[in-house]
């Protein structure tokens, strides 16, 4: 007996630093965490407090239906017409186990093995982790700096006219780097891939989470053959929560429902209750607070970039991340990983390193998350600036 080849996926090295963390803390260290992409304010109190609602109800929290709660998913749709003017039938929206049992539903719905996924390197792990192990094949395309790691439609063409794909993997905001995709690019791409049979994957999971002006642009506005991954992880500040929803293509209504149904039954009931209270005014100005405080925490982080000596800044459209290339100051050590434990030893500061996003170009890069709020991220950085210049 052995293991399977297709669970032989990377850790997550910011699974390892938290890891250290914990040690260092209990301990006794002082640590300065920048490295979970977790919100710090936590669930809104209206959310809380009808979780205690429902807790002391004496309401059975049996299973619902695979898709979730109708009324959940009611408010789900009024949220896509307040925010985006797009109506959505409830009956295409599926509440799941965090938006990673949403990506898992959708991949399995939407590809067969050995079918080529696009994904944006550098990306979120998971999602090349999981196409992997359902056996996709995971076409990585390299967006630097320069096309603001994010992808074009003219290096999809070329990717696609070299073997077909029959998928694209989006995110705006993006994690790691933070940055958004316009309303016209995003068109441009929606466009391309609904004509080249190219199903896009839109994970909108930080909408909300912008400094831009905008809540950030659905994918189905411009094409509802797409599958819209979000979740109240961000925003709302509920990951533990674990809760999240996609936005089903018609076509796939009956293979997401059938999946979800044999993998997880249903999502969390109770958080099903509790995010009905998500979408009250008071939720949505506790949520507007926690951002307003994420966008302190990146003027701070950016005000001190020249005396950090980062490179190749990464637009930091949205989200609670800035990413950066530590070229300039790598010094003595191999890569980023190497850099990112011996910060975290010698100054009690966690950042993670870029090797978690780009297995390529990720030995030079790092995350840091801005979640933790402004005090906590000038205070960690100006640590990381004294290290630096010690060294």
């Amino acid at each position: 007996m052995h293991p399977s080849r297709r669970s032989a996926v990377p850790a997550f090295e910011v699974m390892t630093l938290l890891d250290r963390v914990a040690q260092l803390r209990a301990e006794g260290r002082e640590v300065w965490s920048l490295c979970a992409g977790e919100p710090s304010q936590g669930a809104p109190r209206p959310v809380r407090e009808a979780a205690t609602r429902a807790l002391n109800s004496g309401q059975a929290m049996g299973y619902s239906a695979s898709f979730g709660l109708l009324e959940l998913r009611a408010e789900l749709a009024a949220h896509y017409r307040r925010w985006y003017d797009i109506d959505v039938d409830p009956a295409q929206i599926a509440v799941t186990t965090g938006a990673s049992g949403a990506f898992l539903a959708i991949f399995l719905a939407a590809f067969d093995a050995g079918e080529r996924v696009a994904v944006v390197r550098p990306g979120y792990p998971a999602y090349r982790n999981i196409l992997g192990s359902l056996g996709c094949e995971v076409v990585e395309l390299d967006c630097g700096p320069d096309q603001r790691y994010q992808p074009t439609v003219a290096q999809l063409a070329a990717v696609h006219a070299e073997q077909p794909l029959s998928g694209l993997v989006l995110a705006s905001p993006a994690n790691p780097t933070g940055t958004m995709i316009d309303a016209e690019s995003l068109e441009l791409l929606a466009a391309w891939c609904r004509d080249n049979k190219v199903r896009l994957i839109s994970d909108e999971i930080y909408h909300g989470i912008t400094f831009t002006g905008s809540v950030g642009e659905c994918a189905w506005t411009y094409d509802r053959g797409s599958a819209v991954i979000s979740s109240f992880s961000k925003y709302w500040g509920m990951t533990g929560w674990r809760l999240g929803w996609t936005l089903v293509p018609e076509d796939l209504v009956n293979n997401v429902d059938a999946v979800l149904g044999n993998y997880a039954l249903c999502a969390p009931v109770l958080a099903q209750h509790a995010a009905l209270a998500a979408f009250t005014d008071q939720s949505y100005d506790e949520c507007e607070d926690a951002v307003r405080e994420f966008a302190r925490a990146r003027d701070t982080a950016l005000g001190l970039i020249d005396e950090l000596g980062w490179q190749d800044v990464a637009p930091a459209d949205g989200a609670f991340y800035l990413y950066a290339s530590i070229k300039p100051v790598l010094g003595r050590f191999a890569d980023s990983r190497e850099w990112c434990f011996a910060l975290l030893e010698d100054t009690g500061v966690a950042i993670t390193p870029g090797l978690d996003f780009d297995a390529v170009e990720g030995g030079h890069t790092v995350r840091v998350s801005l979640a933790a709020g402004a005090a906590t991220v000038e205070q960690a950085l100006r640590r990381v600036i004294a290290w630096q210049q010690a060294a």
